[in-house]
Formats: C-alpha cells, sequence, structure tokens
C-alpha cells in the first residue's frame, strides 16, 4: 500500500501570494540597467532598482491544501489493472491538489467518505460530472457505449461511433457499476453526501430519477463488516472504526475512520476526531503500528484534537502518529512523534 498526503492542511487554512521572479532574468536586467547607468555616468537610485525587480517579477499562490490521502494498491483496478487508487476523503480542492502529483479526478478508482464536512465531500460535485460523462473513463465504459456495428461498419475502417451517456440514461438503462468510480462510506454518509450534492447533480438533461448510483457505484460499509484488498502476497483486512467528530446540543456527528490490518502492519486513520484517544478507543491506538492523526493549531474550535492534548498522551503512542490537518505546521520536539507530515509525503507499506 502506498499512502500519499493530497493535503495535510485544515478546512479553514489558506495559502499565501508571495511575488516571484527568476533570478537569471532579473541579474540580466540589472546588469544591463548598471551598465547603462555607467555608460552614461550615472549609478542606479533605489528606486530605480525597485522598479526593475517589480516589472520582472510576478504574483505565485502557494496553496494549503485540505487534508486528504491518496491510497494505491497493486492490484486490479477499474482504470488501470495493475493499481487500485482510493481517495480518503474529498475537499473543495481536490481537482487541484491532485493535480499537484500529475492526476485527475477521472483517474480516481474509488472515493471514501468519513463523515460529510465541506473539507470531506466538497469536490463531490465535480468528481461525479468529470467521470459520468467522460466515455472513455475506462475501456469497459467506452465498450457499454460502443452503437450496435452493422455489416457495413465492420468493413469500414471508421471508429465505431460512441452513444451519449445521456441518451442510454433516458432509455433508462443504468450505466453498469464497472463503468463509474466507487464511492465508499457508511449509509447515513452516503445519504447526507447525496443530500448536499442533489442540488448540482439532478439536473442531467432529460433524464429521470437521478441518484447517487446514477454516478458512482456505492459500497455501503457496515460497522460489522471487514474488506479485504489482495495486494501481490499481502491481504491487507479493512474496516471503519468510529470516532467522536462533533456533539452540538443533542446533536452528535461520527467520523468513520479506517483501520487497514496485514500480517506486518496495522494503519490507522481516525480521520477527524474530537478526543485524542478517550477511553473507548485506547484499544485501536494501542495495537496500531502507524496512526495519522488530526491536529489543530491556534485557536481551539472544539471539534479536533488540539496539539496541546496531544502532547499529552503516552509517549508510545505519540512515537507511532503522523499529524497533519493543521492551519500552521506545529512545532514539535525532536522524535516526540513519528513525523509532522508534508504536502505529497509519499510512505509505501
Amino acid at each position: 500500500m502506498k499512502v500519499t498526503a493530497l493535503g495535510v492542511n485544515s478546512a479553514f487554512a489558506i495559502g499565501k501570494f508571495d511575488q516571484v521572479v527568476e533570478t537569471e532574468i532579473l541579474e540580466q536586467k540589472l546588469e544591463f540597467a548598471v551598465k547603462k547607468a555607467k555608460d552614461n555616468h550615472s549609478s542606479l537610485t533605489l528606486g530605480e532598482i525597485k522598479k526593475i525587480i517589480r516589472e520582472n517579477s510576478k504574483r505565485s499562490y502557494f496553496p494549503k491544501f485540505q487534508s486528504n490521502f491518496l491510497l494505491e494498491f497493486e492490484t486490479k483496478g477499474k482504470i488501470k489493472d495493475n493499481t487500485y487508487k482510493l481517495v480518503l476523503d474529498f475537499g473543495s480542492d481536490i481537482r487541484h491538489s491532485l493535480a499537484n502529483i500529475g492526476l485527475k479526478m477521472g483517474d480516481i478508482d474509488g472515493f471514501y467518505c468519513s463523515h460529510p464536512h465541506a473539507d470531506h465531500i466538497g469536490g463531490i460535485e465535480g468528481i461525479a460530472l468529470s467521470t459520468v460523462f467522460n466515455p472513455y473513463w475506462n475501456n469497459k465504459k467506452t465498450e457499454w457505449l460502443q452503437k450496435q456495428k452493422t455489416r457495413r461498419d465492420e468493413d469500414s475502417n471508421k471508429p465505431v461511433e460512441l452513444d451519449l451517456v445521456t441518451d442510454r440514461l433516458y432509455k433508462k438503462e443504468k450505466i453498469p457499476s464497472t463503468c463509474k468510480p466507487d464511492i465508499w462510506g457508511h449509509r447515513e454518509v452516503l445519504d447526507s453526501l447525496w443530500d448536499a450534492a442533489r442540488p448540482g447533480l439532478d439536473t442531467l438533461q432529460g433524464v429521470k430519477n437521478v441518484s447517487l448510483e446514477t454516478f458512482f457505484n456505492p459500497i455501503v460499509m457496515s460497522k460489522s463488516m471487514e474488506y479485504q484488498i489482495q495486494e501481490h502476497e499481502t491481504t491487507w483486512t479493512f474496516y471503519t472504526v468510529e470516532s467522536t467528530h462533533v456533539v452540538g446540543g443533542t446533536s452528535y456527528m461520527p467520523s468513520f475512520g479506517l483501520m487497514f490490518e496485514s500480517e506486518k502492519k496495522k494503519i490507522y486513520f481516525p480521520t477527524d476526531t474530537l478526543y485524542i484517544m478517550p477511553p473507548i478507543m485506547k484499544p485501536f491506538y494501542e495495537s496500531a503500528d502507524i496512526i495519522y492523526h488530526d491536529c489543530e493549531t491556534g485557536p481551539k474550535s472544539g471539534v479536533h484534537s488540539h496539539i496541546e492534548e496531544i502532547r499529552k498522551i503516552d509517549s508510545h503512542i505519540k512515537k507511532k502518529c503522523y499529524l497533519y490537518h493543521f492551519t500552521e505546521e506545529p512545532e514539535v520536539e525532536q522524535g516526540e512523534f513519528l513525523g509532522v507530515l508534508k504536502e505529497g509525503e509519499v510512505h509505501n507499506y
């Protein structure tokens, strides 16, 4: 299993704008200006230097992508025969964070959603629309959309025409599950996800009874079920682990983390947590070898584990933790944690 941190920042973290200059070009410009000044028996003023720098710089944006992971398994995928790509949570910037590592939304075989907050479901409409209308999303979809061949078609060298997806849907055909990305999650999470996405996805031209199943192959997960992915000789067994995320009045929102187990490793993604290792969750933290844990910095919001609380847990647990989901990177002592995740960081297990 290969884990890539698509982003490591909190929902409200933003990047920064900087004025950037290309050193080589700027040096050439200044060298020319200095020579010209010498020829005219004068010197460059500070104002003239600032003007040259300003005219030869551009504004660049350095984003802070929301906290999402890409999990890759060397097994049969829907797009490639040798890799199944699963995105663990997807926010509104998912297309940018994927592009940052050379991928697009249509390159992903499946998506997992832990809970229905914007930084975890915000990219759903773009994912759905970018894949449903793509007749070449995978070979099976292209085959499904091929028009019926005639003898004349077979004898010609013309490429076989494809039906529009909406034409097939209008005829009340369903897109086969092999021709659309998987979406994993608990029933209540998927229902909330569809409620949020429905206004933007319920308007396919001429098509009635649009649902989440129109765009995705839902894999409805259960608290009591285990799932498996075979990767060469390694069997990864995974299951959901419910943690408390938000408690407001009489309302409660869980976040369903994932635990991956093989004969050699146990990797735990609690996803968003209100408490760091409450007593009822201690067995999961104790048994895991690697923990990817959300870590709030700055003012406490009351819905994420804060760095101040995380510092208080047992030392042997902290040494298993990669910290992420922060606004500003936390300052930690060397060796205190397994690490503080960087955007684009890759781990292989």
